[in-house]
């Protein structure tokens, strides 16, 4: 098939690139390289550095015409979102209704979109399903979810397929430790630099943690399954960051000692999601334990850290 990746640079979307090429796909990336690498780019996929809200996006998906898209460009930090709503707003919401007017514009057949576990907010139960009632507490999950219903939208009006997959915590090999990193890099570097890991509120908070490799497994499965779907993307286990990093410490061997400081604003306490739904409607299961998991990720790591001394 003829694929489009957006962010195709940069964390997770760079390792579906990998795989639909192993798999033999002709994969297009488009990146504006704000947040994703050129490292992580593919040499056998072909590479457009342009944003998602260029004016030249109709020119791109013209030359290219994919199949599907899958789209992971994105502002994906809940703090920047608390600092710079409107910026979040546009590139999360905007920039998905300009993808689909090109979706729409450009006969593609299929949209899979990059959700979040942020859409539901507060959880009410868990584990969270897809039928858990849609309250963000943060304007990232807002704009996370509102393109959710514009999707659905262009499917009902223009026949446009797709499948919403909704990510709990992901982590893994690629994951920058800066800026927009999630607290499995951040743990991580911080144990390579021999620093002291910050734990925000007492660490009894718990998230659900799902690696990379089984984020890449649910997005090829979408390729053929989940038609006109919303799906949980989840390992449906919950940890909390003390016993992550507790565990963390042990593969990297290296002291626990943290440093704990106040919670963070829009930061939810506990989080498990159900992933019932996509194993029956998409065939899809996590194979990786968060030791699994986090053992490739800190050997990954810790090679590349030694390498660079």
């Amino acid at each position: 098939m003829n694929v489009l990746v957006t962010g195709g640079a940069g964390f997770i979307a760079s390792h579906i690139v990998d795989q639909l090429i192993e798999d033999g796909h002709h994969v297009h990336i488009l990146d504006n390289l704000s947040t994703g690498k050129t490292s992580n780019i593919n040499p056998q996929a072909s590479f457009y550095q342009a944003d998602i809200l260029d004016e030249q996006l109709s020119q791109l998906f013209e030359a290219i015409h994919p199949e599907i898209v899958i789209h992971h460009a994105a502002q994906i930090d809940v703090q920047t979102s608390l600092k710079q709503p409107l910026l979040d707003a546009k590139i999360n919401i905007l920039g998905t209704i300009a993808i689909l007017e090109q979706c729409r514009n450009h006969g593609v057949r299929k949209l899979i979109y990059a959700s979040s576990a942020a859409v539901y907010g507060t959880p009410e139960y868990l584990g969270v399903d897809e039928r858990h009632s849609l309250k963000p507490l943060s304007f990232y999950g807002i704009s996370k979810h509102t393109p959710e219903h514009y999707i659905e939208a262009f499917s009902s009006l223009f026949g446009l397929d797709y499948t919403i997959l909704r990510y709990a915590n992901v982590y893994g090999i690629r994951q920058d430790p800066k800026g927009e990193g999630g607290v499995v890099s951040i743990f991580v570097d911080k144990l390579l630099q021999k620093q002291q890991p910050l734990i925000f509120g007492d660490g009894d908070q718990t998230r659900d943690f799902i690696y990379v490799k089984d984020i890449v497994r649910a997005n090829m499965a979408a390729l053929t399954h989940g038609s006109r779907g919303i799906y949980n993307i989840s390992w449906n286990v919950q940890t909390t960051v003390v016993e992550l990093l507790q565990l963390m410490c042990e593969l990297c061997d290296t002291p626990y000692s943290p440093k704990f400081e106040s919670p963070r604003a829009g930061d939810i306490l506990h989080s498990r999601l159900d992933n019932t739904a996509a194993k029956q409607y998409l065939g899809w299961e996590p194979v990786y334990t968060l030791r699994q998991g986090l053992q490739e990720t800190c050997d990954y790591y810790h090679a590349a850290f030694t390498v660079q001394k």
